[in-house]
């Protein structure tokens, strides 16, 4: 039987101390951790979870002189007799004294599927190239460079959204940590194999830490341009060179990188880029590339300096207002947040610290995230960090995120409309389509008359939407779905839709009156029943939003295999809602609100009759700080804006009340579209069987009721 093993940790970063703690859980004996020194005050993480596991640890520098290994280090290592060396993430030159000092020999990680790829930028080399598969492998190391036999291999295929960062996160990092524990296990029971690596294939790449190689080639195609930038991103980036108009050269670095296919855009400027035959195009999506096969690469996020600003924004000036005034919840939730950075940075923070300066790394951003979301309950992703990595432009993210939604009375929404002088009230009314966050003239400014029902008086001219507005709104809500929307958590979206009902409390009576004279509703019905049930439908479901959930079911093979099915509970995508005239309020929420509890994103055509109720409430999701693009409206006519919504292949679900002639359409638009889901609320009035011993008169006066009262 072969001794237990005595292992020896040589590397650095979280990779390493998850590798670390696994082999710790597998119960082998770790006998020490030979890392990187501390950066100023700052530990890595290695060394961090070696000494909580009372393992001894080592620093060193620097393993060898002139290629001579050093007598001092040399000996340390000795002195922990390691019958096996594991290398998880290991940046520095470890000499063959210490490789083969091991009985066993050294196992290493490295981050493509070896013999492509050798040397120490793998994975931003398994994108530039554009691989089909990623991967990663174990091997013994040798005195060649990521030469050496191989132990095992496992590759994952690439997406076409997969970042340096994504292609880690989802798949190499802890994919690669359960495979180093395989590994050593395999080792352990004498069944860990030798492959001697082919030559055929094989490729050593240049190091992309070294600024030189980091420069894109823009005279090349698209997806060469696009698969060179998502292999730098998120660190270091991209670079290109920006040639200004007064002749001066400025260097900027490029993230968020796609292929961009959705068609013409809203030009709002152009760049010229050295080594770009044609200008590149910001719009408001990004920056338009074109390469040389005359397809374009949309980059989202420039980096200038220090500061990361989205693309779209590169010819705004800075004069948008800054938070200076902060409430004492808020500075006692800053000083939480200094605590964050200084347990990660393990440096005192002050206000102009740059995150990235003072040392971190691409897995830092991830922690940072993550404890920021558990600390603060808010939606941030890597890129926030990018964008402000300076502490006091952080902390204003963090406390633009805490306010949005805040009961805002004093958020101002900026429309075009009239003031409705109705019920002794002056009520500001929009009278524009609501599209991603934002009221919009419609296309061609074209218009629809809103008749007063009780007098028959022009009360406004409306906008009326075309197909290709209503393809605009779905253009929003779908980016939103997959975007702003996807970021919030559904305890949020319950928060959202709390604040939302709070705000139509605090204008109820504001909705009543524009409902009464919009739609002929009784004012006090419209208060009571119209508005209040409308409330009480965005406080039911907001309740319901961290509470949907699968479940699972026993099967019959459940034993011995303990197989199972579950159900998991995702939301739909894109919804569309065609609505009536009576109860528009109600029509409305008692669709979108479930709609929206369950995570989906809206667009609603609200009946050509009596849109203005619908209209206020998107005001009113400004206010309760609803992301642009969740919650769409678009007034017009049935034929126009309604049939659009049934035929637009984005949207994955419709609601229609009506009548059951157009029922039969909106149901036949659906299958022929897409075969979108519909849901159906038809018919006409309901009918009365009246006997012939009933009270005729008493029986004429209740019909009539019901009929006036709907």
């Amino acid at each position: 039987m072969a001794p237990p093993l005595r292992i020896a940790i040589i590397g650095q970063s979280n990779f390493a101390a998850d590798v670390l703690e696994l082999i710790l859980e597998k119960k082998y004996n770790v006998v020490g951790v030979f890392t990187i020194p501390d950066k100023g005050s700052r530990e890595d993480i290695l060394a961090t979870t070696a000494a909580r596991h009372n393992i001894p640890v080592f620093k060193f520098a620097s393993w060898r002189k002139k290629g001579v290994a050093l007598p001092e280090v040399l000996q340390q290592y000795k002195s922990v007799k390691a019958t096996l060396n594991v290398l998880p993430f290991c940046s520095q030159f470890i000499p063959m004294e210490v490789i083969d000092g091991a009985d066993l020999g050294s196992i290493c990680y490295h981050p493509s599927i070896l013999p492509r790829h050798r040397g120490a930028s793998a994975i931003q080399w398994t994108l530039i190239e554009g691989d089909e598969d990623a991967g990663f492998t174990i091997f013994w190391a040798d005195d060649g460079l990521d030469t050496g036999p191989i132990l095992l291999q496992k590759q994952a295929p690439i997406e076409p959204t997969d970042t340096l960062d994504t292609i880690y996160k989802r798949f190499l990092y802890p994919e690669g940590v359960k495979s180093m524990g395989v590994a050593v296990d395999m080792v352990a029971a004498g069944t860990a194999p030798k492959i001697t690596q082919t030559e055929i294939g094989a490729t050593y790449d240049p190091a992309m830490f070294k600024e030189e190689n980091q420069f894109v080639d823009l005279n090349q195609p698209a997806s060469n341009i696009f698969n060179f930038v998502r292999g730098l991103d998120s660190q270091p980036g991209a670079i290109a060179i920006v040639l200004n108009a007064n002749g001066s050269e400025e260097k900027v670095r490029l993230f968020g990188a796609h292929i961009y296919s959705a068609g013409p855009v809203k030009q709002l400027g152009s760049l010229k880029l050295k080594g770009l035959k044609t200008p590149a195009y910001i719009h408001p999506d990004g920056l338009l590339i074109q390469g040389t096969d005359g397809n374009f690469v949309n980059v989202r996020r420039i980096k200038k300096g220090s500061k990361m600003i989205n693309a779209a924004d590169w010819f705004k000036q800075s004069d948008q207002p800054q938070i200076t005034e902060f409430s004492e919840d808020e500075l006692l939730k800053k000083e939480i947040l200094r605590g964050v950075w200084n347990s990660i940075l393990k440096a005192p923070i002050e206000a102009e610290t740059d995150f990235f300066a003072a040392g971190a790394g691409s897995m830092d951003v991830v922690r940072l995230v993550e404890e920021c979301k558990d600390a603060f309950d808010v939606p941030l992703e890597n890129e926030h960090v990018f964008m402000a990595p300076v502490f006091e432009e952080f902390f204003v993210e963090i406390v633009k995120n805490l306010r949005q939604g805040s009961s805002a009375s004093g958020v101002e929404v900026p429309f075009e409309g009239f003031i409705m002088r109705a019920n002794k009230r002056e009520i500001p009314v929009p009278t524009q389509l609501f599209i991603n966050g934002e009221f919009v003239n419609a296309e061609r400014n074209y218009t629809l008359d809103i008749i007063n029902p009780t007098n028959e008086e022009l009360i406004c001219k409306v906008a009326c939407a075309s197909r290709n507005d209503v393809d605009k709104a779905v253009q929003a809500a779908h980016n939103a779905f997959y975007g702003s929307w996807k970021q919030v958590s559904a305890r949020q979206r319950g928060q959202l839709m709390m604040k939302l009902a709070d705000l139509m409390e605090q204008y109820k009576e504001d909705l009543a009156t524009i409902e009464s004279v919009d739609s002929g509703a009784v004012y006090t019905l419209a208060l009571k029943t119209h508005i209040g049930m409308s409330i009480d439908a965005w406080r039911y479901f907001a309740g319901w939003c961290d509470k949907i959930q699968g479940s699972t079911i026993p099967v019959n093979p459940a034993r011995p295999n303990n197989v199972l099915t579950f159900t998991k509970r995702e939301p739909i995508g894109v919804t569309g809602l065609v609505t009536p005239w009576n109860y528009p309020l109600m029509m409305l929420s008692w669709k979108m609100a479930a709609c929206i509890a369950a995570g989906n994103t809206c667009l609603i055509k609200p009946a050509q009759t009596c849109p203005l109720t619908a209209l206020k409430f998107a005001e009113l999701t400004v206010k309760a700080g609803f992301p642009p693009g969740v919650i769409n409206v678009v007034p017009g006519q049935g034929s126009g804006a309604g049939q659009a919504v049934a035929d637009h292949p984005l949207i994955r679900k419709l609601g229609f009340t009506g009548s059951t002639p157009i029922g039969k359409v909106i149901m036949k638009s659906c299958a022929d579209s897409n075969l979108k889901k519909c849901s159906l609320e038809l018919g006409g009035k309901s009918p009365l069987v009246i006997f012939a011993d009933c009270d005729l008169d008493k029986a004429v006066k209740h019909v009539s009721r019901f009929i006036f009262s709907n």
